[in-house]
């Protein structure tokens, strides 16, 4: 038996102290939120091949405190309430909305409303772009839920990397191999087709690249009632699809002549980056508002260019 066992007062049943209930706030009023962030928990995901996995993660969890006479909640209901949830349940929308529902049910006296944030890293398994050979790439996550007045809503984030190669540097490149051929092969008529081809594989041939940069597509979106199951694969395929340039995993020569190919023939300005996911995510019924972010690493400058679109509807994300 321990020490604080065989204390007599804990032996004779005294409950212990719950200042929560016996002693007045000092100063009153409601508050938004009151909980706690930076919560360790298992997250139950699948991959895009719904094979399950159990990752770590972080979780904030609030409630609302609504009755301006109470001095504070209950904390320990809204771990307990966590853990019990997310070591049980996959990680969905609708396994936040019953979290939620059982955040608000425990402080009924005094809550009526709660929020819940889950962020981790989501692994993807790549195929490499030519040879058989396979990778995993891990991608930022956040998966937000809140409830308010019965009303629910969910909002994912994202972070995914592509690459980008400059429009305009590309032209220039272009412009200097057109004028050192001219001055390779000025006088020869006619060309033949194998001395030019030649040519073109030495470095003299091709003596000047774009400037191409790791690249980051930071999209968050607010789901539609309609999100099915686990949202994190879809949305993150539906970006690398729209920008055509994602970064690999796995890579030998073969693949990453063809990533050269993939940045070839999709030149894109942070602008034009914008575009394309804002092009995709308007097709896409299960998405009410998105907030898209590009940034581009500038190769050429210590700065980065960014662009930021958002949907623009009543209430919803600015910019």
């Amino acid at each position: 038996m321990s020490t604080l066992e065989a204390h007599p007062l804990l032996r004779a049943g005294r409950p212990l102290p719950d200042v929560t209930h016996e002693h007045a706030p000092k100063a009153r009023g409601r508050l938004d939120r009151v909980g706690m962030e930076g919560i360790d928990v298992p997250v139950r995901v699948r991959d895009a091949d719904a094979r399950p996995m159990i990752v770590p993660g972080r979780c904030d969890v609030f409630v609302s405190l609504d009755d301006a006479e109470a001095k504070g909640i209950h904390m320990s209901r809204l771990f307990l309430l966590l853990q019990q949830t997310l070591v049980k349940e996959e990680l969905c929308p609708a396994t936040l909305e019953t979290l939620l529902h059982g955040l608000v049910q425990s402080h009924a006296a005094t809550s009526r409303s709660a929020f819940v944030r889950v962020r981790f890293d989501y692994l993807l398994e790549q195929p490499a772009l030519v040879s058989d050979h396979v990778g995993w790439k891990s991608h930022p996550v956040t998966l937000s839920a809140r409830l308010e007045e019965g009303r629910f809503s969910a909002e994912l984030e994202v972070d995914v990397p592509y690459s980008s190669t400059c429009p305009c540097s590309a032209a220039l490149a272009r412009e200097l191999i057109r004028a050192r051929f001219l001055e390779a092969f000025e006088g020869d008529a006619p060309l033949r087709a194998a001395a030019v081809a030649d040519w073109l594989a030495t470095e003299e041939g091709v003596s000047a690249t774009p400037h191409s940069q790791r690249s980051h597509a930071e999209v968050r979106v607010r789901l539609g009632s309609q999100i099915d199951g686990t949202p994190f694969s879809w949305l993150i395929a539906t970006i690398e699809k729209a920008l055509g340039t994602p970064v690999q995993a796995a890579v030998k020569r073969e693949d990453e002549q063809a990533f050269a190919d993939l940045n070839g023939k999709n030149l894109m300005f942070c602008e034009d980056a914008a575009r394309k996911i804002r092009s995709a995510l308007e097709r896409d019924s299960r998405v009410v508002d998105y907030h898209v972010r590009v940034r581009h690493e500038e190769s050429l400058h210590p700065h980065d260019a960014v662009a930021v679109v958002v949907k623009g509807v009543a209430g919803g994300y600015a910019a």
